[in-house]
């Protein structure tokens, strides 16, 4: 699919990951991007997003919109993570089909993978088990994308195809310690220690599960090459195919901002899933996408945007 000619609607596209994808099309020379924003689009009311395509006519949708945070906010919310989540896609899925949309790409998660599933995760295994519980109405929620693009693809030979990014980090990601992942949240724990000088930060659970983590610049591209490439009904992984312990992505972010002082690990706060790291070699093999950016030199550009715009992230918080 050549997107140059093409109207893409990017939804979130102004957030984390939606604003890098928004970017990279457009230095693939697409013109023609719309950005649906919250206050004039409510991606939860099947009223609004009917309006938003009578509105853009969109020849492709890559929908990022997501009610999402980390293992606190999963806690606390399963009922929104699952009803928004579902509600958006569901819908926006079903109105692309009734809108003659010529592509519709959704980007689900990593977190519905089972719970128990064998590294490297393979999309064949994304059915063996029940989620890890913590994420798991979220996870399950976008899984129910994957089966709605599928059966419309059976049924109506809709193009509909579902890619799986593993945990995101970078420039841009959420900061909020009430609603960020891992990586942001040791980011500004360790870089307000080092400032005000205290001796000790703490981090959730025991440190020995492990992760993946993706650089959002290598997702945007990956997602934007899914989009003009890859045409099944079988889910596709996006991942570094990197697998690092809590306690070693800790260090290594102490390293990188420069604190000396102590982590004190909270066992009374959740693990979640035991591993995490994906089989892309579908990516690879169908569109020709691998991850390019280095750990650590990721890690240095998402510290250095941080410390860029802490004042800021500040200000909204009280505001």
């Amino acid at each position: 699919m050549n997107l140059k000619s093409k109207r893409v609607v990017v939804t979130g596209g102004a957030g984390f990951l939606g604003s890098f994808v928004v970017e990279e099309l457009e230095d693939r020379g697409c013109t023609d991007v719309f950005v649906p924003r919250s206050d004039e689009y409510d991606l939860r009311q099947t009223e609004d997003i009917v309006r938003m395509y009578e509105d853009n006519a969109a020849d492709v949708v890559i929908h990022l919109a997501a009610t999402v945070g980390g293992i606190g906010a999963n806690r606390e919310r399963p009922g929104d993570f699952f009803y928004e989540n579902a509600a958006m896609g569901v819908e926006l899925i079903e109105q692309a089909r009734q809108h003659d949309v010529e592509k519709f790409v959704t980007a689900g998660t990593v977190c519905a993978y089972p719970e128990e599933t064998p590294v490297p995760f393979s999309e064949d295994d994304l059915w063996d088990g029940y989620p890890e519980e913590t994420n798991a109405p979220y996870g399950l929620a976008k899984k129910m994308l994957l089966v709605q693009t599928q059966a419309y693809r059976d049924q109506y030979d809709f193009d509909g195809i579902y890619t799986i990014p593993v945990n995101l980090y970078g420039p841009r990601d959420d900061f909020d310690l009430e609603t960020s992942h891992v990586i942001p949240a040791i980011i500004r724990k360790t870089v307000e220690a080092k400032r005000r000088d205290e001796p000790t930060v703490t981090a959730w659970g025991t440190g020995t599960p492990t992760r993946e983590f993706l650089y959002v610049e290598d997702a945007a591209r990956g997602l934007v090459e899914a989009t003009e490439k890859y045409d099944r009904g079988e889910p596709v992984n996006l991942g570094s195919g990197m697998e690092i312990s809590i306690e070693a992505l800790v260090s290594t972010i102490k390293d990188v901002v420069g604190y000396e002082g102590e982590i004190v690990w909270d066992t009374s706060k959740p693990d979640g899933q035991p591993r995490r790291c994906l089989d892309t070699s579908r990516a690879r093999e169908s569109f020709g996408w691998e991850a390019q950016t280095e750990f650590e030199q990721g890690l240095q550009r998402t510290v250095d945007w941080y410390r860029t715009h802490r004042e800021e992230i500040v200000a909204d918080e009280t505001d």
